[in-house]
This record gives C-alpha cells, structure tokens and sequence, in this order.
C-alpha cells in the first residue's frame, strides 16, 4: 500500500503533510478554490451587468459623455 504525501513550503521550511493533515488540507484547498470561482462568477455577473446597462443606455441615444456623468 502506497501512502500518499504531499510536502509544502513555507518560508524556508518543507513540512510533508500525511493522514488528518493531508486530509484537512485537501479539504481546505477545495474550499479555497470553491471560493475563488464564486467571486470570479461574481465579477463576471457584474461585469456583464454593467455592459448591459452601458449598452442599453447607448440605445436610448445617450452620448459616451452623457453615460460617463451619470
């Protein structure tokens, strides 16, 4: 049976993650990358919501100028 290990640096120091660690550590990253994509989904959503808005405004004959001081 072979035991899978992962080593991590921090600073100048290797630890090797095992067992309970390695577990938490996986479970954590998952987390942290769950998390990434829900902000990322985030700033994509507002992104095109503003385009919208921009290019909506842009159809009722609002100039750039116009849309900028609002």
């Amino acid at each position: 049976m072979t035991t899978q290990k992962t080593n991590i640096q921090i600073g100048d120091k290797v630890f090797e993650l095992t067992g309970e660690d390695l577990t938490a550590f996986k479970a954590q990253r998952t987390k942290d990358q769950a998390k990434g994509k829900a902000i990322q989904a985030e700033i994509d959503a507002r992104v095109a919501a503003r385009e919208s808005a921009l290019a909506k405004l842009a159809a009722l004959g609002l100039t750039e100028a116009e849309i900028q001081a609002l």
